[in-house]
């Protein structure tokens, strides 16, 4: 991203960049994957807890330079153990849902020529 301000590069290039029609921007996506086993402090063990702390972390570094630079920041963390926060299940929802549109609609219509 861009520092609209000096013009310099302030972090990498995200992970997948697409177009947001929603919202008439780009979305940034971040991808990480975690360990649930990391040591996160004292407490007991909870599913997801690692996921959505690395969320909360990436979403505080990253989220205000792409407002910044006019983009949406998605934080698309999941866990070892299969743990999807709510935000990456409506990400994949949306992306399935172009897919059909796209791909799944026109190759069916081929195949009924």
């Amino acid at each position: 991203m861009i520092d609209p301000l000096d013009g310099r590069w302030t972090l990498g290039p995200p992970d997948v960049m697409f177009y947001e029609r929603v919202g008439e921007k780009y979305a940034c996506v971040d991808l990480t994957e975690v360990s649930p086993l990391v040591v996160l402090g004292v407490g007991a063990f909870t599913v997801g807890q690692t996921a959505l702390k690395t969320t909360s972390s990436k979403v505080d570094k990253h989220e205000k330079v792409c407002s910044d630079n006019q983009h949406i920041f998605i934080s698309f963390t999941f866990d070892t153990f299969s743990f999807l926060a709510a935000d990456v299940v409506d990400l994949l929802h949306r992306v399935q849902r172009v897919m059909y549109n796209n791909v799944l609609s026109t190759r069916s219509m081929m195949l009924c020529l």
